[in-house]
């Protein structure tokens, strides 16, 4: 086993060097540079819903730190969510649906951890959530995926506060224990759904752009601007990495040089 590690080492030589001065030297020359954070802030060692977390720090500040880069560097920070919530494993999931339709979503949504293969859990959007990895993040953007898996529901449920077990209300900053979160109750604010998106519709979509998203649907993202304050810059509606709308153009939606997600 030495002998073959010791072969792949002298392969893997020649592309080992310090990353920091690559990064700086693209920044100074204008480069388009993207930091993409795996797992999500929920599963971070320090703010998170430990001991459900993972072993690092899946947010902009560990990107930073990771990468070297300063924070001065960064123009745009992207928060990336599905139009429903999922988790991987053990830990409180307060919108989690145990029934029928959470079990559609894990079908339809083909919600299996990319490591493990495990099922995910799924349930329905959390802004509480939302807010409180919002403002760790300090996302100016949010691109929304997979709205295509709620297509043919007939009204989908977004959690906007948690009940805590004293009656009193959270709206952005949920409980720091995991057994504490484990026992609030969601306050759903339940939206019309929209059509599935089918053939016909998607080749509606790809041609005309946002004007062809169902109403609905175009309801359901204004909501989500107008709960969390940050702009829907990008919307997928498809598994291809063409089905994803760049609504960049719009009012109010910045457009930064250093992030462009899903670039090629």
């Amino acid at each position: 086993m030495a002998s073959q590690l010791a072969g792949a080492a002298e392969e893997l030589r020649p592309y080992v060097t310090a990353v920091e001065p690559i990064l700086w030297e693209a920044i100074d020359g204008g480069e388009r540079v993207i930091l993409e954070g795996a797992q999500s802030t929920l599963l971070d060692v320090d703010h998170g819903t430990y001991p459900f977390v993972t072993s690092s720090h899946p947010t902009t500040a560990g990107a930073l730190e990771g990468s070297g880069l300063p924070p001065g560097a960064v123009d745009e920070v992207v928060g990336v969510l599905k139009g429903y919530a999922t988790r991987v494993g053990a830990g409180p999931f307060p919108t989690e649906d145990t029934g029928e339709q959470g079990a559609y979503l894990q079908q339809k949504g083909g919600e299996r951890g990319a490591t493990t293969g495990r099922p995910r859990r799924c349930g329905w959007l959390d802004l509480v959530l939302l807010r409180y990895a919002a403002r760790l993040n300090g996302f100016t953007a949010l691109a929304v995926t997979k709205v295509d898996v709620l297509g043919g529901l007939r009204e989908i449920p977004v959690c906007v506060e948690y009940r805590l077990p004293s009656g009193a209300l959270a709206h952005d900053l949920p409980p720091t224990s995991a057994d504490d979160l484990a026992r609030v109750e969601p306050v759903y604010v339940r939206l019309p759904g929209w059509p599935e998106l089918d053939a016909r519709m998607i080749e509606r979509i790809d041609r005309d752009g946002e004007r062809a998203l169902p109403r609905e649907l175009r309801q359901f993202l204004g909501f989500l601007e107008e709960q969390t304050r940050i702009p829907v810059r990008y919307v997928s509606y498809g598994p291809g990495r063409e089905a994803t709308l760049d609504r960049s153009s719009r009012p109010g939606v910045r457009s930064g040089r250093s992030v462009r997600p899903w670039s090629g």
